[in-house]
């Protein structure tokens, strides 16, 4: 039969810290407890503490020492703000009992910087790029009028904004780049507390702390022009030249077999006018999207679509397929709408890029298209399937208009 004893159950209290030093209560828990874990700047507030200490990093060590100590004492783990607002308390709570952990959160760094910028934050998209490595940052950043942003050591303030102008640069589109507003909050609640405000190339030329929060706001203005809805725009809709676009009906059952996926890489090859990468980029915003186009009539549409949705994820790539994929990351999802006479050297190139669980898509309007983009498919690996899409459209006037049929061509692996 167990005893009393045998049924304590130590605790782990994750405070959050905000303030330069340890309020009566965080401190009564503190001495409750056998070992702290925390940051050697959150140790430094600490100093009355008689116990063990264990950095907080290297992540895997600390959760050892907290799960060896638990059989004999409390633990404290110190963090900064809030916990469980990209912090510590996420890891503990898949590592530990739920039941075993208490925490006691404060207001995040997040909470601050907006209120020091005097910034509603209930309405803010909010991006932690901490150890993480995105594919197209302008994709990421300006999903939302306010966006902000935990940057990293590699990440800063200051290659961000850079890389921000050189995407604006590339779609011709400085004019809406000198009125986003950036705001960075360096060092908050510390001796070194610093608040910066300016335009993107204003931080593209500072420094920053490693500790800050960064705030980046659109001009609002453009932000109203654009489509409520996020999926289907139509022809007149898209700026392209002489009817050279693909059509409505078209466009919706192409991106139906391209099942895209909410994240990756997409590459349109032959973009045209762009219309079919506006339309996956506005459905999946968290899709970095490749539009490969070597004439620079319809290049000049793509961007100018790009800028006409806003649809910043969306990246114009000039040149001509196969050459002009070499540079680009691994795509999940393929879509070829013009090859110049290079079908079978861009499907092989793709069968090597593609990742595994992904599928390439080809739309046929000629007879050769048509009778060999199934074969190269084939001898490199792909299951193909085909429909063929005829498009019949009837006016207010009873006007009757045909099209020319599509044969869409989708492989897997």
């Amino acid at each position: 039969m167990k005893s009393f004893y045998d049924t304590i159950m130590y605790k782990i209290f994750i405070i959050g810290i905000s303030e330069p030093e340890l309020s009566e209560n965080q401190d009564d828990l503190l001495k409750k407890s056998t070992l702290l874990v925390a940051t050697g700047r959150l140790l430094a507030i600490t100093t009355g503490f008689s116990g063990k200490t264990q950095p907080i990093a290297p992540l895997d060590a600390a959760i050892a020492a907290i799960r060896s100590t638990l059989d004999s004492g409390n633990v404290t783990v110190l963090a900064s703000g809030d916990p469980l607002f990209y912090g510590i308390g996420r890891k503990l709570l898949t590592e530990f009992s739920p039941e075993q952990i208490e925490i006691f959160p404060a207001v995040s760094s997040m909470q601050r910087a907006c209120a020091l910028f005097k910034i509603p934050w209930d309405n803010c998209a909010i991006v932690s790029l901490h150890g993480r490595k995105h594919e197209h940052i302008s994709g990421l950043l300006l999903q939302n009028d306010t966006t902000i942003v935990f940057t990293d050591h590699n990440q800063t303030p200051k290659t961000l904004s850079r890389e921000l102008l050189d995407y604006f640069q590339r779609i011709n589109y400085q004019n809406f780049s000198e009125n986003i507003k950036i705001s960075v909050a360096e060092e908050i609640g510390l001796e070194g507390e610093r608040l910066f405000t300016g335009s993107l190339k204003d931080a593209a030329n500072s420094e920053f702390s490693p500790l800050n929060v960064l705030c980046l706001q659109l001009p609002n203005l453009q932000l109203q022009k654009l489509p409520s809805f996020g999926f289907g725009l139509t022809e007149n809709e898209i700026s392209h030249s002489r009817g050279l676009i693909t059509k409505n009906e078209v466009r919706a059952v192409t991106l139906h077999y391209l099942q895209l996926p909410r994240e990756g890489i997409f590459w349109d090859i032959g973009g045209g006018s762009g219309s079919l990468s506006i339309e996956a980029g506005r459905s999946n915003p968290n899709l970095t999207i490749y539009t490969v186009e070597h004439k620079e009539e319809e290049l000049n549409n793509i961007k100018e679509n790009i800028r006409r949705f806003h649809c910043f994820n969306v990246i114009p790539v000039f040149g001509r397929a196969p050459e002009a994929l070499s540079a680009l990351p691994d795509p999940d999802r393929v879509f070829i709408g013009g090859s110049g006479g290079s079908l079978d050297l861009i499907i092989s190139l793709v069968a090597d890029k593609l990742k595994e669980d992904g599928c390439l898509v080809i739309n046929g309007v000629i007879e050769k298209t048509i009778r060999t983009a199934p074969q190269y498919m084939q001898n490199n690996g792909f299951s193909v399937t085909q429909s063929v899409i005829t498009v019949n459209r009837k006016s207010e006037q009873n006007e009757t208009q045909n099209y020319n049929p599509i044969t869409v061509m989708a492989g897997t692996r």
